[in-house]
């Protein structure tokens, strides 16, 4: 068996709740229907019994102008006087002879003999009865009469199916409607779920272009309804996916040329290693370490970046922005023999993961004292400003050359070509930032003195004050 669409069973449902509804309103008609139907029948009875009663208390023969003589007469005069009701019939059972009757002819009644068994058996203390007769169902009413000597009975019948065969005409006529009704409630529910789904399906289409391998793809948005957001929300996923692959790719090869010197270097020197020479040993020994240290460091930065992707890279607790300033400052006097000094501290407790912050501004200090020679003075400060917090690291040495200011925090990307580093200080520095949803800026460059280019970096952190979680 084939598995329905979204479509087929959204319609199907539509359809199966529509029946089960027209089905409930139908049921309830007719019984609602049924219920009038048996009141009105009861009430006709009482009535004409009722106007029987009044005719024979308060009534003369219109003949004699006195009161009824014989039971026949007074039967003859109510019959002649009262025209029955649809589906009724008005009988008079005279004291002798055939009884006669009012309204159209039944034949299968005036031909039973349960009929008048019926009326025999009530001609003493009348009443109310049901008769079945080929099928038909039959309300009976008989009214014992008494005038003079003789002895008559007053018999309305009122014919319940023919009542309820309207009944039966209407609910065909509800069920053809109600029918009709499900086909195009059905139709209009499938045109419906497929214009709604079309966004659902042009995303399955999108998701399987991404599978061959095309990241480029997007969907086209239209509306503004909560499939329009589910289009958006994918169209976002599909940029971090993008950029995550090209960050990926851009990584992997970046890091495959950073290992393969190193390798290339080892492989090298371990192909012309004299092992009868100590001395060469020794030396090769020490380069082959050093180099490895390389490869440990480029692997724990590669780390470190892999991690500013997880939720918890960064853990917000409330922290003092002035003794982290000071505790920057107070680490980064070891990195190097520089005039550290203090820009200024703001007084404040923000929700901040403390030791990736200090980690940021000692990368950052790092990167300072490596172009900066003796007495070149780095600077430490936080201020709040626009809204945000700002920590900055600035130094007074050689600067940043212009041309590689636009990807200075792209990975692997290096101030200069006697930098020993990999180029990652920079980018880490950057994903710790983004982890507490802000950035790092380098300040564009100060004017010198007396017309003189500046010299010397700003590096500055800018984070939001709220809670980046």
């Amino acid at each position: 068996m084939s598995r329905l669409s979204v479509r087929q069973r959204l319609t199907a449902t539509i359809a199966l709740l529509t029946t089960l509804a027209l089905v409930v309103v139908g049921l309830t008609l007719y019984a609602v229907e049924s219920r009038r139907i048996d009141r009105t029948i009861e009430s006709s009875l009482v009535q004409e019994t009722g106007e029987f009663r009044a005719l024979q208390q308060n009534e003369v023969d219109p003949q004699t102008r006195q009161p009824f003589a014989s039971a026949d007469r007074l039967l003859q005069v109510f019959l002649e006087r009262n025209l029955p009701e649809a589906h009724e019939q008005l009988f008079a059972f005279p004291s002798a002879g055939k009884p006669t009757y009012q309204g159209d002819p039944d034949p299968e009644l005036q031909r039973s003999k349960e009929f008048p068994a019926l009326v025999s058996d009530l001609a003493t203390s009348g009443g109310t009865r049901t008769l079945r007769l080929a099928g038909r169902q039959y309300r009976i009413a008989v009214l014992p009469v008494r005038a003079g000597d003789e002895k008559g009975s007053f018999v309305v019948v009122h014919d319940v199916s023919a009542s309820r065969s309207d009944l039966r005409g209407l609910m065909t006529t509800y069920a053809l409607l109600a029918a009709l009704s499900v086909v195009l409630i059905a139709g209009l529910a499938s045109w419906s779920a497929g214009r709604l789904l079309r966004p659902v399906r042009r995303l399955r289409e999108t998701a399987q272009g991404i599978s061959d391998g095309d990241l480029s793809a997007r969907l086209e948005v239209t509306g503004h309804d909560d499939l329009s957001d589910l289009q958006r929300t994918f169209n976002d996923m599909l940029d971090r996916l993008e950029s995550a692959f090209v960050t990926q790719r851009q990584l992997l090869d970046d890091a495959g040329h950073e290992l393969r010197t190193p390798l290339t270097v080892l492989s090298g020197h371990l192909e012309v290693l004299d092992l009868d020479d100590p001395d060469d040993v020794a030396a090769t020994r020490e380069l082959l370490m050093d180099e490895v240290d390389r490869m440990a460091r480029l692997v724990d930065d590669l780390l470190m970046l892999a991690k500013a992707r997880r939720p918890d890279f960064v853990r917000p607790q409330p922290a003092d922005v002035e003794a982290l300033t000071h505790g920057a400052l107070d680490r980064a006097r070891a990195l190097a023999d520089r005039r550290w000094v203090l820009d200024g501290a703001v007084r404040a407790m923000l929700p901040l993961d403390g030791q990736r912050i200090t980690q940021a501004l000692l990368q950052l200090s790092a990167n300072a004292a490596k172009h900066t020679v003796p007495g070149d003075e780095i600077g430490i400060g936080s201020r709040l400003h626009a809204g945000r917090v700002e920590l900055w690291v600035r130094d007074t040495g050689t600067g940043v050359d212009p041309a590689i200011v636009p990807e200075i925090f792209d990975r692997f990307a290096r101030g200069d070509d006697s930098d020993d580093g990999f180029g990652l200080g920079l980018s880490i520095v950057s994903a710790i930032a983004e982890a507490h949803h802000g950035d790092v800026v380098l300040d564009p460059p100060a004017s010198g003195h007396d017309g003189e280019p500046a010299t010397g970096a700003v590096f500055r952190l800018r984070l939001p004050t709220g809670d980046p979680t």
